[in-house]
């Protein structure tokens, strides 16, 4: 089965320096791999091309994995690029996700300050993009609040609000998984990585689905606040539709605008 993805994505906001969207998954946000699928830039360029004609010039100022879905900030011209990226530079920016674990957390909040690193730079590794926690890695912090915590087929589950300090490749994946309580569906960090591993050489399979119980991880960009032009800013998307029904206790699909998901070309 093929990658199918539709560049289905929601506009929320925009003005004419900047634009917000909500992104479903697993659509991607740049072109990877030089491999022909929808993305999320590709769509904003076929619907602002009359702008971009006339010297608009898209920058992804927030991205997100493909499996994650979203608020994403997009500049439209280069100088709100520089300003945007200069408030996220400065941590001034407030960014909140929703994830849902395994497990169920003892407390009702905590703060993981375990210092990340990419595995490959401290050892020999099968997956160069994983990362990992070590004491050379960079300095990095997110707080933890336990929203909710449910049953779903006998199995123990929380939805967890995260609230990311610094902004570290897959920081809020390594760091729930450190604490213990790994994001539902996570290829990646939801063991050793086999998963992943699995997903690349087999697709997703009846085994998969077993082990992980989603397709794909369940985080989600939830909220997005800043000051722009001395006003303040924020933004705020609910779940997806196949979030909602894991939580619900129903069948999971795809989120809106994603179907035939597999990786398996």
């Amino acid at each position: 089965m093929s990658l199918q993805v539709v560049a289905n994505f929601r506009v929320i906001d925009e003005t004419e320096h900047w634009v917000v969207v909500d992104k479903p998954a697993p659509l991607i946000v740049h072109p990877a791999n030089n491999k022909p699928e929808p993305t999320l830039l590709g769509g904003l360029e076929k619907l602002y091309s009359y702008e971009i004609e006339n010297g608009a010039c898209l920058g992804i100022i927030t991205r997100l994995d493909r499996e994650t879905s979203g608020l994403v900030l997009v500049a439209k011209h280069t100088a709100a690029a520089r300003e945007l990226g200069m408030i996220f530079e400065r941590r001034e920016a407030r960014k909140e996700y929703l994830a849902i674990t395994k497990g169920w957390p003892e407390s009702k909040g905590w703060t993981c300050d375990a210092r990340i690193c990419r595995g490959g730079d401290i050892g020999t590794t099968n997956i160069w993009v994983r990362q990992v926690v070590h004491e050379s890695g960079k300095e990095c912090s997110t707080r933890f609040v336990v929203e909710e915590r449910f049953l779903r087929d006998g199995e123990k589950f929380s939805l967890v609000r995260c609230f990311p300090k610094t902004g570290r490749m897959h920081q809020i994946r390594v760091h729930l998984a450190a604490s213990g309580y790994p994001i539902a569906g996570d290829k990646l960090y939801s063991g050793d990585g086999a998963e992943y591993l699995e997903w690349m050489e087999e697709g997703w399979t009846d085994d998969l689905a077993r082990r992980l119980v989603l397709p794909r991880h369940a985080l989600h960009a939830t909220r997005l606040g800043l000051v722009w032009q001395g006003a303040e800013i924020q933004w705020e998307v609910g779940l997806g539709s196949d979030l909602v029904d894991f939580i619900a206790g129903k069948p999971v699909g795809f989120a809106e605008g994603v179907v035939n998901w597999s990786r398996k070309g």
